[in-house]
């Protein structure tokens, strides 16, 4: 997250939405809700943070690629998709990861973050189309 925030060259503080990797492992979810919180710090509480995977399942080589087309409808329509079936956080996942309900938002820079097998892992930054 921190190499693609300095590629973007943009502040951590211009990200209003994260698709998380969130596959709904308690040890996977806390890592990267804190890997969120150590590069976003205060910001972090500020977001809203989604695991689309709740909806579209795990497409494992293809996650990417959909939750990127995810990332770029939410940038275009302004609606940050939930996070389904979160009836009982974590507490260890203390961030806003958007429950059960989109929330309508102007998002200008969205964030997907794809972890893979083996430590292959991604995060993409997207900003929407301006005029």
């Amino acid at each position: 997250m921190e190499q693609a925030l300095k590629t973007a060259g943009i502040s951590k503080e211009e990200i209003d939405y994260i698709n998380a990797h969130g596959t709904s492992t308690p040890v996977g979810d806390i890592a990267e809700i804190n890997a969120i919180k150590k590069v976003f710090g205060e910001h972090a509480y500020k977001l809203n943070v989604s695991s689309t995977k709740s909806m579209h399942g795990h497409l494992l080589g293809a996650a990417g690629g959909l939750e990127s087309v995810i990332c770029i409808k939410a940038l275009e329509s302004g609606i940050i998709p939930p996070t389904i079936n979160l009836d009982h956080q974590d507490e260890k996942c203390d961030l806003n990861c958007t429950p059960n309900q989109m929330v309508k938002k102007d998002i200008r820079y969205a964030l997907n973050n794809s972890f893979g097998f083996g430590g292959t892992n991604s995060t993409t930054i997207f900003k929407r189309y301006e005029k």
